[in-house]
């Protein structure tokens, strides 16, 4: 999978459950320890959205309908009399208060898409050649959706689910849906030629 792609269901992921192991999310997003070295460096220092904690959980820092903790090492500084490092560690790990609504209301427009006749090729192809075929398409089509800010939902079996107006708005949400539709039926054409 594309690696922003895999960014944007990070952090969605981590926005809602606030912390996550490194080993879940190997799992869950079949990373190597190369691509969550990768995650973790962007997360952590370069978008300063998350933390480290012991090595073996990620800690979301962004805004949030709940604060994050802090770390517990940062505790046990805020305990000690003020020192200037002390002072530091209490306004780097303040907890933020949230700037935005527990519920929002918002427009959202819904993209479903499918392979045509899948059921057909299914019965054409040995499992390990359609799986990799599908692979290839909802990779194709991810890259696509990532291009329009397009926010992918659900994996339905040969199906796509994807958002567009979540989680970022844009005044034209519903023209990025369909340039991302065309976008995807030019792309597939090529993939069709790629794969035949």
């Amino acid at each position: 999978m594309d690696y922003d792609v895999v960014l944007v269901q990070v952090l969605d992921l981590l926005q809602r459950e606030q912390r996550l192991s490194y080993r879940i999310l190997k799992r869950r997003f079949a990373l190597d320890d190369n691509d969550l070295e990768d995650l973790k460096e962007d997360l952590i220092y370069a978008k300063k959205l998350a933390v480290d904690e012991d090595g073996r959980v990620l800690v979301w820092m962004g805004d949030a309908d709940t604060p994050p903790s802090p770390p517990p090492h940062a505790t046990t500084h805020l305990s000690q009399p003020p020192t200037q490092e002390g002072a530091l560690l209490q306004t780097v790990f303040r907890p933020v208060t949230p700037s935005t609504p527990e519920a929002e209301r918002r427009q959202l427009t819904v993209l479903f898409c499918d392979l045509v006749d899948s059921t057909v090729l299914a019965s054409q192809l040995d499992p390990e050649e359609l799986r990799e075929v599908v692979r290839a398409y909802q990779d194709t089509c991810a890259k696509v959706i990532a291009r329009f800010d397009g926010h992918i939902a659900q994996y339905l079996g040969d199906g796509l689910l994807v958002y567009f107006g979540y989680p970022m708005a844009h005044e034209d949400d519903a023209q990025r849906a369909v340039r991302a539709g065309l976008g995807m039926i030019e792309a597939l054409g090529q993939l069709t030629t790629r794969l035949a």
